[in-house]
């Protein structure tokens, strides 16, 4: 089965030679790369150039997640569309492999990966990652929950129903319902991770959660997120990062940014809805409490980590 690997970028000079560098190195080979450029102003094109990936360009004012999606999974042939942002790079030289092995059965139309953030990323922005991404994979799993960041598809399924355009995020989210709906098969492979770089301000925290609180109450118009939750969940959440930085003994370093990135999220997820409703059930508690029991060691594995140079 060809594989190709899809990458959306604006502006991504610091992180995307890392992500290149990391894909040379994989067990999978003859990899077909696509950059989709959104308008950058840096050398991220030329970077992507210099390592013979396939660019493709969508004009900033027409930028939408799903509309990038769609461009560069056109341009490409793999019959295995991998999909990455150019903020992260893979640990293991098998990422590839082990994202892809599900789709021998051809029930799978969509895996995701592990995602962990750097040891320099904001505490809650860690602990979101652990929520959302366990140790231990599920196949066959119960919800449409996946990430577009570090993720494949089945093309054959793409080219019946391709990503919708208008949303303001949560692409990933509305094509995996869609592929759920027509008795096709989700599977996490916790094996196949990377490390995912955020630097937002404020601001940008704010505004991910805003955009993709709006694609959610449009996937699910029936939702909602009130004044109460915006408080309870900010609460819960500030608490429960709080336990966690203490018994790490690095509270007083992080509780500052603790209450700034919940509140920042749930402000932005307030401000999204804006509606009365009812959110789904299992999908509010994918997205928003922490997950009972979740491992803060992290996962032994036995294959050797990518060793990646400064300078590429």
């Amino acid at each position: 089965m060809r594989c190709s690997v899809v990458i959306r970028a604006f502006n991504e000079a610091q992180h995307l030679p890392r992500l290149l560098q990391g894909l040379r190195n994989q067990s999978v080979r003859d990899v077909e790369v696509v950059v989709v450029d959104s308008g950058s102003t840096d050398s991220t094109v030329a970077i992507a150039q210099s390592h013979n990936a396939k660019v493709v360009h969508v004009p900033a004012k027409d930028f939408t997640f799903g509309r990038s999606l769609n461009a560069g999974i056109r341009a490409a042939f793999g019959d295995s569309i991998v999909i990455a942002s150019a903020h992260v790079y893979p640990v293991y030289p098998d990422w590839l492999e082990t994202l892809l092995a599900p789709f021998q059965d051809p029930a799978v139309a969509l895996t995701y990966g592990k995602q962990r953030a750097p040891e320099s990323a904001r505490f809650s922005e860690r602990q979101v990652f652990l929520q959302w991404y366990p140790d231990t994979s599920v196949p066959r799993q119960g919800t449409a929950f996946c990430n577009n960041a570090n993720a494949a598809i089945r093309r054959s399924l793409w080219e019946r129903h391709a990503y919708d355009e208008d949303l303001t995020g949560l692409e990933d989210l509305a094509w995996a319902q869609w592929a759920r709906e027509q008795g096709h098969v989700i599977e996490y492979v916790a094996e196949a991770e990377v490390i995912h770089v955020h630097s937002e301000s404020p601001r940008g925290v704010l505004n991910r959660y805003r955009r993709e609180a709006m694609a959610f109450r449009r996937i699910h118009p029936e939702a909602h997120f009130s004044l109460y939750d915006f408080g309870r969940l900010s609460i819960v959440n500030i608490a429960n990062d709080g336990w966690h930085a203490l018994r790490a003994g690095v509270i007083l370093r992080h509780l500052p940014g603790i209450v700034m990135f919940r509140l920042m999220q749930f402000l932005g997820t307030w401000t999204g809805y804006r509606e009365s409703g009812l959110l789904t059930p299992q999908l509010r508690e994918t997205f928003y409490y922490p997950r009972r029991g979740a491992s803060r060691r992290g996962s032994q594995r036995e294959v050797r980590p990518i060793e990646y140079q400064e300078h590429d």
